[in-house]
């Protein structure tokens, strides 16, 4: 049987820990990334000077299907203000987000992600899990799952990124 110095121990456990992603956090500046689209190529950097409203989401994820048209009403109603909500799929199968917007249409941005690369920078844990991304590329706001009765509270955030005045 081997055995390890505490010193190559504290070497192994140093190393794992600088692989892991830390959780990107409220006031953190939001990763950047590129994937491909629906139509085009998707670029976080892109959408600066916008407010983004930025979700993960997966084909198998029940709230996903729940979360959708609550996310097609919010760019609806306030992308001419400057919301852009952009949804990046974790699905390894294409086949399996192809069917799901099928039937889940999405009036917004949906990148795709087989690799899981964009989840794993930004420390994702579940799904759907989505942030709020001012202007200036901050994170404002982190919210894991979907409830309906979590709507208004996270309709209220996308306000006050926007500067709007309750409507």
């Amino acid at each position: 049987m081997k055995t390890f110095s505490v010193q190559t121990a504290a070497v192994a456990v140093a190393a794992l820990m600088a692989c892991t992603a830390q959780a990107v956090e409220t006031g953190q500046s939001a990763p950047d990334f590129e994937l491909p689209g629906k139509a085009s190529t998707i670029k976080l950097s892109d959408f600066k000077g916008k407010t983004v409203y930025l979700d993960f989401w997966a084909s198998w994820c029940g709230p996903c299907k729940q979360s959708f048209p609550w996310m097609n009403e919010m760019q609806s109603r306030y992308g001419s203000k400057g919301l852009r909500v952009v949804a990046v799929n974790v699905d390894q199968k294409p086949d399996d987000a192809k069917a799901f917007l099928s039937t889940n249409p999405a009036g917004f941005e949906v990148a795709f992600d087989q690799a899981g690369k964009v989840p794993r920078a930004y420390a994702i844990k579940g799904m759907p899990t989505s942030m709020l991304i001012g202007p200036d590329g901050k994170v404002i706001m982190v919210h894991g799952g979907f409830k309906e009765e979590k709507r208004e509270e996270l309709e209220r955030h996308i306000k006050t990124a926007l500067n709007l005045k309750d409507q």
